[in-house]
């Protein structure tokens, strides 16, 4: 489970470039490319990814 997610939606907007935000962006990528799990990303307050090996 990784918590705040979406770092107060800033994450979702590439004019943010500061390192938390590419860091975060290219983990939520690399989250959503990996074939091994399964995962969800929950709008609860600033986001949470819960992943499960498959």
């Amino acid at each position: 489970m990784l918590d705040n997610v979406f770092l107060g939606g800033r994450v979702l907007a590439p004019a943010y470039q500061e390192a938390r935000h590419v860091t975060m962006r290219r983990l939520n990528d690399l989250i959503a490319a990996d074939e091994r799990v399964d995962s969800v990303m929950l709008p609860v307050r600033d986001g949470v990814t819960v992943a499960r090996r498959r």
